[in-house]
């Protein structure tokens, strides 16, 4: 992703300061899932050094559900990824609980990936030759996790899917296809789940299905989500709303309507 260059002028997180929320590591409560501290991403091209991420600090407390948004280009999923551990960082620090994720080997980032942390992508990652049901059941069989079908099936019935568990991956639309997906990734309910534009393929009823099932995650089983979204409708499904810019949060939003958000957002591009 290039982005923006290394001298890139920040204006990290004044907003937050202002309204109080943490924004550097020594202000972080031990209660955060997940924590970012001075977290600089630099990709390089030839001779070409450019800035995904510039001095990030962040925090995502416990049972919250925060929406990532931005302008093309401002980082949003680089910060997704490396807060994932799927990508490394050049500088800084990432915890996951009280676990610094930056000082994991691979197979140690694996282990917490698998049992820990859960992941809905802009690419369905289905499995040709096994069924809605498969698929969905198949992370916690790899994992040696019991599968309660009852649980399965309430799952996929939250997703407006239960009538599909039986067909293949070719016999679904692609909308059908991303809430197969997200039900794989509800299904052992982990710590943090991260989502990279999980409502992107579908229609409006099938979005809210989905943005219901996030807000359900957080308010009822205590799991933290983190969602990158273009869409000012489901980013007012969340808790907050942190803005990127050029490899910089630059505004945090506390829960919002569709409106303020796409207006903050309009603002945000023109400056």
């Amino acid at each position: 992703m290039s982005v923006g260059r290394d001298n890139i002028s920040c204006r990290r997180m004044r907003l937050v300061q202002r309204r109080g929320a943490p924004a550097s590591a020594e202000q972080i409560p031990d209660s955060a899932a997940l924590r970012l501290s001075h977290v600089t991403k630099h990709y390089q091209s030839g001779i070409e050094r450019t800035t995904a991420l510039n001095d990030v600090s962040a925090l995502f407390p416990i049972r919250s559900f925060t929406a990532i948004m931005g302008p093309s280009g401002s980082g949003k999923t680089t910060l997704l990824q490396c807060a994932a551990g799927l990508d490394t960082v050049d500088e800084g620090e990432i915890r996951i609980g009280e676990q610094n994720i930056t000082r994991l080997s691979r197979r140690e980032l694996t282990v917490l990936r698998r049992n820990s942390l859960g992941f809905i992508f802009q690419s369905y990652n289905l499995i040709p030759t096994l069924t809605v049901r498969q698929n969905v059941g198949l992370p916690a069989q790899l994992g040696g996790i019991e599968l309660d079908r009852d649980h399965v099936r309430a799952v996929l019935r939250r997703l407006g899917i239960a009538d599909l568990e039986s067909r293949l991956p070719a016999d679904l639309s692609g909308g059908q296809q991303q809430r197969a997906a997200i039900a794989r990734s509800l299904l052992t309910r982990p710590t943090i789940l991260f989502a990279d534009e999980p409502t992107g393929a579908l229609d409006s009823h099938a979005s809210r299905q989905v943005l219901e099932c996030l807000r359900d995650a957080a308010d009822q089983h205590g799991q933290t989500i983190v969602m990158v979204t273009h869409d000012p409708v489901a980013a007012s499904h969340s808790d907050r709303v942190m803005l990127l810019k050029d490899g910089c949060f630059v505004d945090d939003l506390p829960r919002s309507s569709a409106q303020v958000i796409s207006e903050r957002m309009t603002a945000l591009e023109r400056d």
